[in-house]
């Protein structure tokens, strides 16, 4: 989390553990959609964790068919803007613009596509609704311009060990592009990202089973 300042004061609960986002993910710039800036993004789909976290944003983005269901419960169960996946990948065509259509009805402040997804597709889902539209890159020969034309509006970065790489390619060859990118599992790692011009950072929480180790320790010793 960011440093606590002397001037601001905090209220915490006596009950609520909170899970804090690494305080590097507060380096960056962050993105100001509709007014909110958003550094730090939860990828996540854990309702227990969206609810007890401090990221500005949950990134809702999962390896099934995305489902109307889902994305409600989760923009229902969050404090905080939800960003949800539509597909782009096994999920195309008219259900991608169709998935779009409702959780935007149900509250998302934007939707995330695959990187599979056509330009075409792209567009139909650009033009079929009112909140931002995030595409996501995972390698350099994705052809941005193309993507951006399409209606992307923002990057989601997404390459593994080579995301500051590519965060800094796409930074210099398009200097005022937001981009979104994952910032690994280190504070390092999420710093390299900052630094290669990411303005906002997906954050993986710990597992559920690690978070409770802690936790479950303390509890055999009572």
């Amino acid at each position: 989390m960011e440093e606590r300042r002397a001037d601001i004061p905090y209220i915490d609960s006596s009950l609520r553990h909170i899970l804090r986002v690494p305080k590097e993910c507060y380096e960056c710039s962050g993105i100001v959609v509709n007014g909110r800036r958003i550094k730090s993004l939860l990828f996540s789909t854990d309702i227990a964790l969206i609810r007890n976290c401090d990221a500005d944003a949950v990134f809702a983005v999962y390896p099934f068919t995305p489902q109307q269901a889902i994305s409600n419960a989760l923009i229902s169960a969050s404090y905080v803007p939800v960003f949800c996946g539509i597909g782009g990948g096994t999920t195309k065509g008219i259900r991608t613009v169709t998935q779009a259509k409702d959780v935007e009805a149900q509250g998302a402040m934007g939707v995330v596509l695959n990187a599979p997804i056509s330009d075409l597709n792209l567009l139909a889902v650009s033009r079929a609704v009112d909140i931002p539209v995030i595409i996501t890159v995972v390698n350099d020969r994705t052809d941005i311009a193309a993507r951006l034309k399409a209606g992307a509006s923002i990057l989601n970065v997404a390459g593994g060990a080579s995301t500051p790489a590519l965060v800094a390619k796409i930074r210099a060859d398009f200097p005022g592009v937001p981009i979104i990118a994952s910032g690994g599992a280190s504070s390092d790692s999420i710093r390299a990202t900052v630094q290669a011009g990411a303005n906002a950072i997906t954050y993986t929480p710990p597992s559920t089973k690690e978070l409770f180790s802690t936790m479950m320790a303390k509890y055999r010793e009572l």
